[in-house]
């Protein structure tokens, strides 16, 4: 690996956050494997309701954590119940947010992330970090272009991209490309899965409950069968082999968005590691 290379991941893996998945025990897994000093984000699921996000941004936030709950725009009953998730992260400390469209929907619902963000603009642009969602690989019910035109709609309302999964630098590298072609400028975090374990990982799916672990496979296209192949995917090799791509100077990739299924003490000591072993 290139020193330039090296530098890059160093850089990233520095500026990593990590996902979560809202459930009972994940509150004692982070303060017992994790730092205050590392973001996280909180996922909202249909079937536990925005709710259970929320209240579980609170604690880890009065934990002394930097937290970024997801505002899933399809799970929001209009501009009134916005209002008052505002007003609650705002009252709990919480300057970013990441807003994906969310696959529930009923017809009190926003249609769509674009059209939560534009409200949000109108009320004063309450928060600081604004994420939005980017598919480097195709998006199970929307056209390429279309998720690309979407960033670019997004542009005035947004501090950044977030990146779903993928598995292949070519991909990564190519939609790079296409996004700073067409003046998508925004920063972005890199999604990459954590060390994940495979029979931690079948649990986890049976926790987070058959719907959604429909809708992340679904969404997530290759990953169980790139999981469970000989000579396993792992996040390491993926990155070094997408370092070349992510570290010029136009990709404008500030850090990661890492996916630990809630494997959060292992995805903190992998990360360790590897930042004292590029040390």
């Amino acid at each position: 690996m290139r020193n330039t290379d090296a530098a890059t991941i160093r850089r990233l893996l520095e500026h990593a956050r990590y996902e979560v998945l809202p459930t009972p025990t994940i509150e004692e897994k982070l303060l017992a494997g994790v730092p205050t000093s590392v973001q996280l984000t909180v996922t909202a699921s249909p079937t536990k309701g925005l709710e259970t996000t929320l209240a579980t941004a609170e604690r880890l936030r009065s934990a002394g954590y930097d937290v970024v709950p997801h505002l899933a725009a399809r799970m929001v009953h209009g501009r009134a119940e916005l209002e008052e998730v505002v007003a609650r992260l705002r009252a709990a400390g919480v300057t970013s947010i990441f807003v994906p469209g969310g696959d529930a929907q009923s017809d009190d619902t926003y249609a769509d992330a674009l059209a939560l963000l534009e409200d949000l603009s109108d009320l004063g642009r309450p928060f600081e970090h604004v994420g939005i969602a980017g598919y480097p690989e195709s998006h199970p019910t929307i056209h390429d272009d279309l998720t690309i035109q979407s960033m670019w709609d997004k542009r005035r309302h947004a501090t950044h991209i977030v990146s779903n999964l993928t598995f292949d630098p070519k991909v990564v590298k190519h939609w790079l490309e296409r996004l700073r072609a067409r003046g998508v400028t925004m920063p972005l975090l890199l999604g990459v899965p954590g060390p994940v374990d495979q029979a931690k990982l079948l649990t986890m799916a049976t926790r987070i409950g058959v719907g959604d672990s429909t809708r992340f496979l679904k969404t997530h296209k290759g990953f169980v069968a790139k999981l469970f192949a000989p000579g396993a995917f792992t996040g390491q090799r993926f990155l070094e082999k997408c370092a070349p791509a992510l570290g010029q100077p136009d990709a404008l990739v500030e850090g990661l968005h890492v996916y630990t299924f809630n494997q959060v003490a292992e995805t903190e000591k992998w990360r360790q590691d590897w930042l004292a072993e590029l040390a």
